[in-house]
């Protein structure tokens, strides 16, 4: 298994491309069974992705594009996607596993009740989407992703990190944020600072925080 570290955080990859492991080639994400193990899907163009109570194990989602996208009850355990554009994305109660979401665009996503264990998300446009009840049960890192306008709802982040992303006007609304590490990004912008107790920042980020603080609570400077 590769490993990557980010901040205080150590993640586990899926290493998918050990030696003796071999991913066939299939057409589609459905199964009967409800498990699709060991695979490679790409390249398809789609008016609608719909999964629901299934299981992707050690496999590579690449260059999936889809004008809407609902997934539910999908489990994935050793994934990686990239170079994929999810339109009109809703995911509920699922848990990845050692998953990498790479170069994808997620734009407005809606992500509800997910859990995190060993996820990196890498490159990712996730403007305006909204977190509710995700929650950190391991290794968590968003790096180089943009996050403009994007909401966190109750949602547990605790020693998650966000490295180099653009979180402008991303809202942090109430939730668990011990230990999240944001030193490296912007703070200047972000909203909801009440809530971000305990969490980690860099020495040169006060005055980002103070200027954030300013907007947020719509203080007029001024002479008279």
């Amino acid at each position: 298994m590769d490993t990557l570290t980010f901040g205080r955080v150590r993640l586990t990859l899926p290493g998918l491309d050990e030696p003796g492991l071999y991913l066939s080639n299939v057409g589609t994400l459905d199964n009967p069974r409800g498990m699709v193990q060991d695979f490679a899907y790409s390249d398809a163009d789609l008016r609608s992705l719909e999964i629901t109570d299934t299981q992707l194990i050690t496999g590579r989602i690449s260059g999936v594009r889809s004008k809407r996208t609902h997934f539910e009850a999908l489990n994935l355990h050793g994934v990686e996607i990239t170079r994929s554009d999810l339109g009109t994305i809703s995911w509920s109660e699922s848990k990845l596993t050692r998953v990498v979401l790479r170069d994808c665009k997620l734009m407005g996503a809606a992500l509800d009740g997910l859990v995190l264990d060993d996820v990196l998300v890498e490159g990712c446009k996730l403007d305006f989407a909204t977190f509710e009840k995700v929650r950190a049960t391991g290794p968590v890192a968003f790096v180089n992703c943009v996050l403009s306008e994007a909401t966190f709802t109750d949602c547990d982040l605790t020693d998650v990190v966000f490295s180099e992303c653009t979180l402008r006007l991303t809202e942090f609304e109430a939730g668990r944020y011990r230990g999240t590490d944001l030193r490296g990004n912007t703070l200047a912008t972000i909203r909801g600072l009440a809530n971000l107790k305990k969490v980690r920042i860099d020495p040169g980020q006060e005055a980002d925080l103070a200027q954030a603080l300013v907007a947020e609570l719509d203080i007029t400077l001024g002479d008279d």
